[in-house]
């Protein structure tokens, strides 16, 4: 973490030293001479961290140790150095609107802030000459002749591989990979002769080994020639190659070419692919790294046409996808066990000596939470049932495992297998990586975090290198990305286009990452089982009522970033206490505070703060000083009670990302209520502003639309209450919005018409589009966004049917059309048409009677999602050509819909859901369920029932209350297969 810790500092002094004018004579040659000295020690700083984190090095390890921790001090001085510089010299050259005065004040800035800045570079100075020492120390240690990467365990020291063991087991013994060694074994015997790769991609500890080695076994006598190769994360080419013809040979009794160990990289590539030519081959190489390794063996494994196959597993899905390059490529991902396979393989090894291998009764409950703490992780499953397997089976014995796992991990012989192995990702990682994946152990257990919010905190904290041609957040989205495919960052929803909606880590994970954070100094996490504060953390996360422990530890100046998590009780003094006296903070993230309801008026002060949310929170003003947060970047208001923003949020030039809008949802319909906040004049300033949503249109006293058509560098815009005498103003407006990728409009009431029709040139990298208001017409222009993915109407009362004019955006995955934004009867999918769409729902259209759905439409479609449409009597006709549909649901469907249809033809879709409001809650019932319940309404109230509806349509909600109150006290055993679900979620 040393390396990241400089890394960060040298990437900070770059921009600095660029700008000569800004530093003080004298000082811009000190802080030069200390990035040289810096950029040195960065070369082999891996190589310090990994020997430093070792726990296995005898001799200087405690040296090491010293010096990467004096390193980190130093790096962490000079930053606070740096920021304390920057401030002071933006208050000196901060200007006035009266020349004179600024020309007085500025000048007796100068006499005040004198013994400052001499303080700063007497700083400066100090840490040149410790950079300095540290540097000459590093030969002490050897740093300079070993390259990276080239650290093993010292002789006479050894550690227990459990992945060894893989090699040994039985078929019967493995559990949980059924299902993907059939899909292995299936892809090697393919009658494909074609070259192929086959990657099993997963995190450390999840079982690649075991899996490939069960299928290996299974299929190496099929082939004329196979090897079994280890790849270190150092491995030498040649080496490797040599080795690879060498056991070869070795499994068909043959000797080794003659002179191998003297060939060259050419010779040995040569000898192995003529040798191969011919010939049938499996070879496999277990646990890559490098993502170059395909272009290190790609010619010696020759493409011949008689069945090569080449099987890789890595933690990294970039290694597989680099052998596309000339090879056909199938990547296997391996997930964690489910519940139930975990549980049997805990049982296997935890009581594999006894007769039934089964769990006594007194210790499930136990058992249970530590399966549950492995989350599906076969390493951790299989060592710490180890490790129980050799205890008394005592509730006291396996108690006391389970409340220390966390510390065993790093202190028990038997469990610190499982923190080296998945430590190896980390070590494995760039220095701006592991910054990035530190971070995630900010968060709470089991949290999911947003990947925007992660995204930007990453930016604001500075973690993120500028790339040319590329915003910082695009950047931030591709370190993420790599994270993911490392493996070490889990997504458990994913956004129709693939990319993640939220992500976590695993909880082992966590674990390594709370001790590496508490060892780095780099954050701090603070709980109510742990509020002892150390003086070196960078950063403080604040979980459940710990907040006040700020109050007693008010000289934490060197603090960086505030999280709080589950807080309700956040007294009004400290925040102001802390907020002047944490002058360096860079993120501070109230998100989720429910009990604050303001903001202190000194936070102005916060000069080097980048992020501030306060997003579902109480706060309903903000300070007229936030116009001094000169530096900020994110300002997150999402469902906070703020309304309106003070004229001074105009002075924020380097805001970026202005979110703010509150959301009600009403229970008796499925409107979401929105609104966004008002603006004041001058907020065209904001000429950094990518993402602003939701601003309301209706605003007197100046123009906003003129304002807005500043804001080019806008890549997301929502706006609410548009009138209608504004809408072609903010059409031409948008068409200067190039970067434009999120559009959402809404009118200030349903039967307002909005003209959008007169957009001449829409953003044509706009890739999601809501438009809720009374449309004149369809607008012609939507045909031509191709990169559109997302589109919604609501309110606009089209009388043509709207897919003629969306059937030709062939990368559209969702389609909304609710609030009569349709008036007309049919809706008419044509076949070939819709072909990528995955998600479609319509509700609260009162014309619509039938949907059409023909051959061929709506191929990929996956959730399907009816709402209140009260003359649509039918199934859609078409149903049986959705072969991919997974959810179909119909909410507030008319009685005759519900009673008088004949779903078996909805039996081959796997989840149906009926949902209906009962006594002012949604209750949602399965297929099953309501044909059941029609069965008991034919034969027990049919006459009753014809009898209502040939007087009158009669509403479905007292009808269902009636039934459903009769046999819910009744008819028990009945109901007890009906799923009530209470109240239902209205995304559902």
């Amino acid at each position: 973490m040393a390396e990241a810790a400089v890394g960060l500092v040298i990437d900070k002094l770059i921009p600095l030293l660029t700008e000569e004018a800004y530093l003080l004579r004298g000082v811009h040659q000190e802080v030069e001479e200390i990035k040289c000295d810096l950029d040195y020690i960065l070369a082999f700083l891996n190589d310090a961290d990994t020997r430093a984190e070792s726990d296995q090095r005898t001799n200087n390890s405690h040296g090491v140790k010293i010096w990467v921790q004096k390193l980190r001090k130093a790096a962490f001085e000079l930053e606070d150095v740096i920021d304390e510089y920057t401030h002071l010299m933006a208050q000196q050259q901060r200007p006035h609107k009266h020349r004179f005065i600024g020309f007085l004040r500025r000048n007796a800035f100068l006499l005040v802030k004198l013994k400052s800045r001499h303080d700063i570079a007497l700083k400066i100075q100090d840490i040149k000459r410790r950079v300095r020492d540290i540097n000459q120390k590093s030969a002490v240690y050897g740093f300079n002749s070993l390259p990276q990467g080239a650290i093993d365990t010292p002789p006479g020291k050894s550690w227990s591989d459990p992945r060894k063991d893989s090699c040994f087991l039985k078929e019967t013994e493995v559990v949980g990979i059924e299902s993907a060694r059939a899909e292995l074994i299936e892809s090697l015997e393919g009658e494909s002769c074609q070259r192929s790769v086959i990657a099993v991609v997963g995190m450390g500890g999840v079982g690649k080994t075991t899996l490939v080695h069960q299928v290996y076994e299974h299929v190496n006598g099929c082939f004329d020639c196979h090897a079994w190769i280890e790849v270190s994360q150092s491995y030498n080419k040649v080496e490797l190659l040599r080795s690879l013809i060498s056991k070869i040979c070795q499994a068909r009794g043959e000797f080794a070419p003659e002179g191998i160990d003297a060939m060259n990289e050419r010779a040995v590539t040569t000898e192995l692919s003529n040798y191969l030519q011919g010939k049938s081959y499996v070879v496999v190489f277990d646990d890559v790294w490098n993502i170059n390794f395909w272009a290190d063996i790609k010619n010696a494994l020759p493409d011949n046409n008689r069945c090569g196959r080449i099987v890789i597993t890595t933690r990294d899905v970039e290694v597989a996808n680099f052998c596309r390059t000339t090879s056909f490529v199938y990547i296997r991902h391996l997930k964690p066990l489910p519940p139930e396979k975990a549980w049997e393989l805990f049982c296997n090894r935890a009581f594999h000596s006894e007769c039934e291998k089964d769990c006594p009764t007194y210790l499930k409950e136990l058992s249970w939470k530590i399966v549950e703490r492995c989350e599906g992780l076969p390493l951790a499953i299989v060592v710490i049932a180890g490790l129980l397997s050799t205890k008394n089976k005592s509730v006291e014995q396996w108690k006391k495992l389970h409340d220390s796992l966390s510390s065993e991990l790093d202190s028990n012989e038997h469990l610190t297998s499982i923190t080296r192995i998945l430590s190896f990702s980390y070590n494995d990682l760039p220095y701006y990586l592991k910054s990035c994946f530190l971070y995630f152990g900010i968060f709470p257990e089991e949290y999911s975090i947003k990947p925007g919010r992660l995204t930007r905190q990453w930016v604001a904290e500075g973690f993120v290198r500028p790339k040319k041609d590329k915003s910082l957040e695009i950047v931030a989205e591709e370190y993420l990305v790599e994270l993911i495919n490392r493996n070490l960052v889990q997504v458990p929803r994913t956004k129709l286009d693939g990319k993640a909606k939220s992500c976590r880590i695993h909880d082992l994970l966590r674990e390594i990452i709370l001790k590496k954070m508490e060892d780095l100094g780099f954050c701090q996490v603070l709980s109510q089982s742990y509020l002892t504060l150390k003086r070196t953390s960078q950063r403080l996360s604040i979980i459940h009522s710990s907040f006040n422990v700020l109050s007693r530890n008010l000289k934490l100046s060197h603090v960086r970033s505030i999280f709080t998590f589950n807080e309700d009780n956040i007294p009004r003094p400290i925040v102001s206490t802390v907020i002047n006296n944490f002058k360096l903070l860079k993120v501070l993230d109230f998100e989720g505070a429910p009990c604050l309801d303001y903001l202190p008026k000194d936070i102005g002060n916060l000069f080097h703060l980048r992020y501030l949310s306060v997003r579902r929170t109480r706060v309903q003003l903000l300070p007229k000083s936030i116009g001094k947060l000169e530096n900020l970047e994110t300002l997150d208001l999402k469902q906070s009670q703020v309304s309106e923003l003070p004229v001074e949020v105009n002075k924020l030039h380097k805001l970026r990302h202005l979110l703010a809008y509150h959301i009600e949802y009403k229970m008796d319909s499925i409107v979401r209520v929105q609104r966004g906040v008002k603006v004041e004049k001058g907020i065209g300033w904001l000429k950094a502003l990518q993402k602003l949503y939701f601003v309301e249109a209706n605003i007197e006293g100046f123009d906003l639309f003129k304002e807005l058509c500043k804001l080019t560098e806008l890549r997301k815009l929502g706006i609410k209450k548009l009138r209608s005498e504004d809408s072609r103003t903010l059409c031409d407006c948008i068409g200067k919005m190039e970067h434009l990728e999120s559009l959402s409009i809404a009118s200030i009431s349903e039967d307002e018409t909005i003209n959008m029709e007169s957009m001449s040139s829409p953003p044509q990298f706009l890739r999601h589009l809501n438009l809720d208001g009374h449309l004149r017409k369809f607008p012609e222009w939507i045909a031509k966004l191709q990169n559109l993915v997302r589109i919604r109407f609501g309110w606009s009362k089209l009388e043509d049917d709207p897919l003629k004019g969306l059937q030709n955006l062939h990368n559209l995955l969702e389609l909304g059309i609710y609030y009569d934004a349709y008036c007309g009867k049919q809706l008419h999918f044509e076949g070939g048409t819709f072909q990528k769409l995955k998600v479609f729902y319509l509700s609260d259209l009162s014309m619509l009677d039938s949907i059409v759905i023909e051959e061929e439409a709506l191929c990929d479609l996956e959730r399907f999602l009816i709402g209140s449409c009260p003359q649509l009597v039918e199934v859609p006709c078409g149903l049986q050509h959705l072969r991919n549909l997974k959810v179909l649901g119909f909410i507030e469907m008319p009685t005759k819909f519900l009673m008088f249809q004949d779903f078996q033809s909805l039996h081959a879709v796997p989840k149906v859901r009926f949902a209906h409001k009962v006594n002012g809650e949604y209750t949602a019932f399965g297929l099953e369920s309501l044909m059941m319940i029609q069965e008991i309404m034919r034969n027990s109230f049919y006459d009753m029932i014809m009898n209502i509806l040939d007087e009158k349509e009669y509403s479905f909600t007292p009808l269902t209350s009636i039934f459903l109150n009769h046999f819910a006290y009744n008819l028990g055993k009945v109901l007890e297969k009906v799923e009530v679900t209470g109240a239902l979620n209205r995304n559902w």
